[in-house]
């Protein structure tokens, strides 16, 4: 049941996901007396490492081309952000702790690797910025992989739990990783938050371990669709999802959200059309609508309103979360220009921007504030003299405070009392 934890001077062996895919790879964060990064760490996060520097969106040339434009309550209704200052993991200094860690449970290799980088990075940077404030109490970040898949995700929940100090976990970031980990840390009494995954039944399985980050989508569906009628004042919108389960989901909060401004005569799945999009083009151009929503990952988004443009389609596209990222501006071109994209994401500002950029060589991208958020709190737990898995779950359940991306307090089934959508730009 987990040994004695290494130091935050001493170096732990580290073999490559490329060879023990879900392992474990520790990085050890630096202290305040200024003791340099240890050399495994630094092969892990440098160039020459397997994890890179961040791959995310915030690192793309596409990202500068994705404004903020507003911030929407769950009622789709413009709020006002200002006011407060968020937690800062650094608190006052004085922390005096046992030596404890935090695990992120994210894609380190794999097709999500660009993603969930910037989750890493997130919670890294918090890790950090506390442990060079606080050199009586030195928290490890312990890193594994679930390489975007549900299978080898399960399989890395014992090594986590095992560890008697690891306390909480920053992840998965995927909901079928959700559900493949969600029942086994509840089981072991792990505190589980996730940065990103949206999926509305998450919350309902009664784990009482799982913490959600973001808004979900049935949030963002109501809140996106009362945007686009209220704010917008579209009467005549083509909804289109791209066949997976998330594009469903989303796509059918949007219409119920829309009511009779949703035409059912244009709302397909292209996937259903073996992922050619012609026929779904031809009925939204039939309909002539104000806008397309589409439900769907990047990619697909792209060709999407890529095919919508060069059919004469001139509606106003917007995407949900999914799509917002520089891989779609960069894949669509031109053809992205004013562009709209709802996320739960909240955009990097301020001193955790800057800090990011100045740490990992590049912006943030979607979802790493979130991520530096959640491991802000249980750090501000730990500080707190919280050292049990069971004190770090009360403390979760009854937290209330601002973050870098928004206010954090959940209800009891781990869902934020007050989430957030914004709609982003693509200029």
């Amino acid at each position: 049941m987990g040994g004695t934890l290494p130091s935050p001077d001493q170096s732990s062996e580290v073999t490559p996901p490329s060879r023990r895919k879900g392992r474990p790879i520790v990085l050890v964060s630096a202290v305040a007396v200024g003791v340099v990064a240890v050399v495994t760490a630094w092969w892990l996060t440098s160039s020459n490492g397997p994890l890179g520097k961040d791959s995310g969106d915030g690192g793309q040339a596409g990202a500068s081309r994705i404004k903020e434009l507003a911030q929407l309550d769950g009622n789709g209704v413009a709020v006002d952000s200002s006011g407060g200052d968020p937690a800062d993991p650094a608190g006052d200094g004085n922390a005096v702790c046992l030596p404890l860690s935090i695990a992120t449970a994210v894609a380190l290799t794999g097709p999500n690797v660009m993603r969930d980088s910037s989750i890493r990075n997130g919670a890294q940077l918090a890790v950090d910025k506390h442990n060079a404030a606080n050199p009586g109490c030195q928290v490890q970040l312990k890193l594994f992989d679930t390489a975007g898949d549900p299978a080898v995700a399960a399989g890395v929940v014992p090594e986590i739990v095992e560890d008697t100090y690891t306390v909480g976990v920053i992840g998965p970031s995927s909901a079928a990783e959700v559900v493949a980990m969600g029942g086994l840390f509840r089981d072991a009494g792990v505190v589980a938050a996730t940065p990103s995954a949206t999926e509305n039944a998450l919350s309902e399985n009664g784990w009482g371990t799982f913490f959600r980050g973001l808004a979900n989508d049935g949030v963002q569906g109501l809140s996106v669709a009362n945007y686009m009628k209220g704010a917008r004042g579209y009467r005549s919108v083509c909804v289109v999802d791209d066949g997976s389960d998330y594009g469903r989901e989303l796509a059918g909060a949007v219409r119920q959200g829309l009511g009779p401004a949703a035409r059912p005569d244009c709302g397909v799945s292209v996937a259903v059309d073996n992922g050619d999009p012609t026929s779904a083009v031809s009925r939204v151009d039939a309909v002539n609508p104000d806008a397309v929503f589409y439900a769907g990952h990047s990619g697909p988004a792209a060709d999407f309103v890529t095919r919508l443009r060069e059919g004469g389609v001139t509606a106003t596209f917007v995407g949900g979360g999914a799509s917002k990222d520089a891989a779609f501006a960069e894949r669509a071109g031109d053809a992205a220009n004013g562009s709209l994209l709802s996320c739960g994401c909240a955009p990097a500002t301020g001193p955790f921007a800057e800090d990011y950029s100045q740490r990992f060589g590049a912006r943030p991208a979607s979802f790493a504030a979130e991520a530096y958020d959640l491991a802000t709190i249980m750090l501000k737990g730990i500080d707190r003299g919280i050292n049990t898995r069971p004190a770090l779950l009360d403390f979760m359940h009854t937290y209330d405070g601002l973050g870098t991306a928004g206010r954090y307090q959940w209800t009891e089934s781990g869902e934020l009392t007050a989430p957030s959508i914004w709609i982003y730009e693509v200029q």
